[in-house]
């Protein structure tokens, strides 16, 4: 399925932007960001891997549309986004992944992989 290798490409650039944020340990901000960005790719990499927790499908339900992805993209890219190299190249990858989510979700045609519609059953209606 081409969106989950696209997913975990993402999760592998998020993985190493937050490495590269780490070096050099000029900035405690920096350390801190890369740590985020090493956690938040992991987690990404492990619900493209194996099956979605529901609490994920409950606390994280914007992953599962493409207009919640692709901002959330977009966001880890501006974030893992720097002044060398390394740290541009991933960031500009996952952010432009983003744009295409995003632009995904007004193309009615475009259905959501099933990755994102198995969660959808899940958690469906919220209980008042």
């Amino acid at each position: 399925d081409c969106s989950r290798i696209v997913n975990f490409a993402v999760a592998v650039f998020m993985v190493l932007g937050g490495v590269a944020k780490l070096f050099p340990f000029d900035d405690f901000s920096h350390v801190i960001l890369g740590v985020y960005l090493i956690i938040f790719g992991a987690g990404k990499r492990s619900m493209e891997l194996f099956q979605i927790p529901q609490q994920v499908a409950r606390y994280a339900s914007f992953m599962f549309s493409f207009l919640g992805r692709g901002i959330f993209y977009i966001f880890i890219g501006s974030a893992i986004v720097g002044e060398h190299f390394w740290r541009w190249l991933p960031g500009t990858i996952v952010g432009i992944i983003g744009i295409g989510y995003v632009v995904l979700e007004y193309i009615p045609s475009i259905e959501p992989p099933a990755n994102m519609r198995d969660a959808d059953a899940g958690w469906g209606a919220e209980q008042v």
